[in-house]
């Protein structure tokens, strides 16, 4: 396969492991994931994460806020490619049960991934997302402490 295909395969399997994420399995999504000290992630539930330690403990733990969730699409904003680094910006849209939540809500979520080539697979190495799908007004940025 070329270094696009590969890529295309990493996203490709990233998208299917989210499906088991918002059903509560993390193992499969976290194998998408590059287990160095030079990763981040940035989930809405809660501060960013740093490093692979820290990063796991968040996906575990935000794994568990999910329950029967299943996938309604993906929607690709805007990509590049080089043969060191990747990113992709999409829109993410599930139905899921959040929390102690009794009823499927749906989810929209604005996330950028950038990907690397680790070992001859690209893994994720910093996502950040977001529910900001929607243009919204300049106070919406106004902390409220």
């Amino acid at each position: 396969m070329s270094a696009r295909e590969d890529l295309d395969a990493a996203i490709e399997l990233y998208h299917r492991t989210t499906a088991d994420f918002i059903r509560g399995d993390a193992e499969p999504y976290k194998r998408c994931f590059s287990h160095t000290t030079d990763i981040s992630l940035a989930n809405p539930f809660k501060p960013a994460a740093t490093g692979w330690v820290e990063a796991d403990e968040t996906i575990t733990q935000a794994a568990t806020y999910w329950r029967e969730g299943e996938v309604v699409g993906f929607e690709r904003v805007a990509e590049l490619v080089t043969p060191e680094l990747a990113y992709i910006l999409e829109f993410e849209r599930y139905r899921a049960k959040i929390g102690g939540a009794e009823q499927s809500t749906p989810v929209n979520l604005r996330v950028t991934s950038i990907l690397r080539p680790e070992n001859g697979t690209w893994k994720i190495v910093h996502r950040h997302a977001d529910p900001i799908t929607e243009a919204r007004p300049a106070s919406s940025v106004v902390a409220n402490d």
